[in-house]
């Protein structure tokens, strides 16, 4: 009887070592995977508030909780299914479904800054301004919803090609982990952000006059806060996009201009003592200049399909 209570004990060690090195693989292959998918989260977060902003203070936290909400069950009941799917039966799309993503949100990025040029930025509709408080709030927490999409299915496409190489449950276990954690970290700093104005208009009213100084510089600088976002988001597509496009190119023997980016930060890398970040910075510099040609040429066609379309009618 002990020699079998102590077998079944070994049994059960073993399983547990099997399990914790299991954990240990997934919780490597989620570390390295968002780490690649870090410039879109970093797109994620820029972009948000701007839907959440021009509601009462009451509603903010809310309407960033429904968007969070929605954003799980994108990566989870959608997303997540589709990329395993993916993994399982046609890997080789992996790559063009990662390039025509970037491809989108190359045309995003350049969409952004055609209209800051031109002058022709986006305004309430007249539809939008007879809407109630509450179809107005519906109307932009699903919109919020579809962007999400888009860029959780980049965050989650990026995710599955550093875990290509990796058995299906490990696969599987790093893309919940990488979808949870990005979620609760990207909307824990969107609810932060909006609700900036709000502590320091708290704060505004503390009784140092240190406190109240830092609570007016708070209210004070929530406009730049988001018009820095507003770039850095803008950016962050061009340079993402840009460089899945590059690595697509890449992977599909395309290789003069991945080899001209590759050229171009080796030669920005040779600075002495900050080699690694001018290499860095060059990289993401090609990268965007590779982005802003793709997503002008869409934005390019796509403004003009309408005009040749009322020509021909």
């Amino acid at each position: 009887m002990a020699s079998g209570l102590v077998a079944l004990l070994d049994d059960v060690a073993g399983i547990a070592k099997i399990a914790a090195a299991s954990l240990d693989d997934v919780a490597g292959a989620a570390g390295k995977a968002g780490a690649k998918a870090a410039g879109v989260v970093v797109d994620d977060t820029a972009v948000t508030p701007g839907y959440a902003m021009g509601f009462t203070p009451d509603r903010e936290l809310p309407i960033v909780m429904k968007i969070a909400i929605g954003s799980l069950r994108n990566k989870m009941l959608f997303l997540l299914p589709g990329a395993l799917l993916l993994s399982a039966f046609a890997p080789w799309g992996i790559t063009p479904l990662l390039m025509l993503g970037g491809s989108y949100l190359c045309f995003e990025a350049a969409e952004k800054i055609i209209e800051a040029f031109s002058g022709h930025d986006e305004v309430d509709e007249p539809e939008e301004l007879a809407l109630s408080a509450k179809e107005l709030e519906k109307q932009k927490v699903d919109g919020a919803i579809r962007t999400d999409f888009i860029l959780s299915g980049e965050i989650m496409a990026i995710s599955l090609a550093t875990v290509a190489d990796k058995p299906l449950a490990v696969q599987a276990g790093a893309l919940v982990l990488v979808g949870v954690a990005i979620t609760i970290g990207v909307y824990g700093v969107v609810g932060l952000i909006v609700k900036m104005d709000d502590i320091g208009l708290h704060m505004a009213k503390a009784r140092t006059a240190g406190g109240r100084a830092l609570g007016r510089l708070m209210v004070r600088a929530m406009p730049v806060v988001m018009d820095w976002l507003t770039t850095i988001g803008t950016a962050a597509m061009l340079w993402v996009g840009g460089g899945i496009i590059v690595h697509g190119l890449e992977h599909f023997g395309l290789t003069p201009i991945p080899h001209w980016a590759e050229a171009f930060s080796h030669w920005a890398g040779q600075v002495p003592g900050v080699g690694a970040i001018t290499g860095w910075t060059a990289m993401a510099l090609a990268s965007a200049a590779v982005g802003m040609v793709v997503g002008g040429v869409i934005a390019g066609v796509l403004h003009l399909l309408p005009k040749k379309k009322a020509k021909a009618h």
